[in-house]
């Protein structure tokens, strides 16, 4: 059985968190997303075909032809045509039974299983309390699909579709008769339409696991949260499973919780650290920082004197240097805040935080979300940033600066 997962878009919601790297390889805990992806069905597919496209070459780099003991191949969505279009590039590559599953979705080894079980064509489908904004499946007496309707504003019952499949290699002969959509695109829920237009039986494959699409900067945030609760659990995935502390712990660390410290990473004197915390190989915390919530400190970023870093993530080679405040944002590869650069996380009025998603003002649903801080971007000293903020890849501030609204990159 093949693997096949989508990973060609270009992740326009997240930005400017994916203006420089392919939305999949952006990092939940140790791994990238696309990895997570993988470690769910790497127990019953026989090899996954990647669908790439936007910095596809980032993702070949970072996986290779393999990924634990499984073969890995790439195939190429030029343009963004739907999912079933996207589909439909693994074509010359598929010839056996496969999954579909996405490469930015939060889900668990379940879920795969699930569809693999099927024995067939099928679709996973979870349970949710308002499914107006989903794709809504409809079932026959016997439990198998009778209709997909997309949003419906009556929703004939509560299961939504979570967009990952399982195909016989005919599909690909209906995905060829696929017509356009409305917007423009070939969808695959057109393509099972046509399936069970033909009479094909299309299992249900239910799921009532993690389901967490990450699209936005803090449901990235919101990924990592759900990563690093598993830290001190003994029955989270063994994929994780290691000493808690490898790395260099100088006298006088304070570590309370579940913190895991990599090989190489070190943690300088006078540091606290409350965890879930994650300290990544090359990381150096301290002296006297104090790290908490789920926070990720990744591969070489540096957290120094006087920092405080509260539930965030910084990317590799993040560096908070000194004397700054960091509270629920996300900071790119190669960060650099000035010192005394201070984020702002909470609304004065105590509502939601809002950030500008494509041009719209979106409600996050959070209490608390600071900045979100694209690759190589640079804070003079005394910057402030407010809650809910973007500094675009590259962007700088001035020194004492007040960034109050987006500075979008190039």
């Amino acid at each position: 059985m093949y693997g096949v997962v989508l990973a060609a878009g270009r992740g326009t919601r997240m930005r400017p968190l994916t203006d420089r790297r392919p939305k999949p390889l952006l990092p939940v805990g140790d791994r990238s997303l696309l990895e997570r992806v993988f470690d769910t069905a790497v127990d019953i597919v026989d090899e996954f075909v990647v669908v790439v496209g936007y910095r596809g070459e980032a993702i070949r780099e970072a996986i290779g032809d393999s990924y634990r003991d499984r073969r890995v191949s790439y195939v190429r969505q030029d343009e963004a045509r739907g999912t079933a279009h996207a589909v439909a590039q693994a074509a010359p590559v598929v010839d056996d039974d496969f999954l579909v599953l996405n490469g930015d979705v939060v889900v668990d080894a379940s879920l795969p299983r699930a569809l693999a079980e099927a024995e067939g064509t099928a679709v996973a489908a979870t349970e949710v309390p308002d499914p107006r904004a989903y794709g809504v499946l409809s079932t026959t007496v016997d439990g198998t699909l009778a209709e997909i309707v997309e949003k419906p504003a009556d929703p004939p019952t509560n299961l939504a579709n979570v967009g990952c499949y399982a195909f016989e290699p005919s599909v690909f002969e209906y995905i060829e008769q696929t017509p356009e959509s409305e917007r423009g695109e070939y969808e695959i829920t057109t393509t099972i339409e046509l399936l069970l237009d033909d009479g094909y039986r299309i299992d249900v494959a239910a799921y009532d696991g993690t389901w967490l699409d990450v699209g936005r900067p803090w449901e990235l945030l919101a990924a990592n949260e759900l990563a690093l609760s598993e830290l001190g659990d003994p029955t989270g995935d063994a994929t994780t499973a290691r000493e808690p502390v490898d790395g260099t712990v100088e006298e006088d660390v304070h570590l309370h919780g579940p913190v895991v410290v990599e090989t190489g990473a070190r943690i300088r004197s006078g540091a606290y650290i409350e965890g879930p915390a994650l300290i990544r190989e090359g990381a150096e915390v301290g002296p006297n920082a104090y790290v908490r919530g789920s926070t990720v400190v990744g591969p070489n970023a540096h957290v120094g004197h006087s920092v405080e870093v509260k539930n965030s993530v910084l990317m590799a080679d993040a560096s908070v240097g000194h004397l700054s405040y960091v509270g629920d944002s996300v900071l790119g590869r190669g960060v650099n805040f000035g010192a005394g650069t201070n984020v702002a996380n909470l609304r004065h009025d105590d509502a939601n935080v809002r950030v500008t998603v494509k041009g719209d003002r979106v409600d996050t649903g959070r209490r608390k979300l600071g900045a979100i801080v694209g690759d190589g971007a640079k804070t003079g000293i005394n910057t402030s940033l407010n809650a809910g903020v973007k500094l675009g890849a590259g962007e700088t501030t001035v020194p004492g600066e007040v960034l109050i609204r987006d500075r979008a990159s190039e």
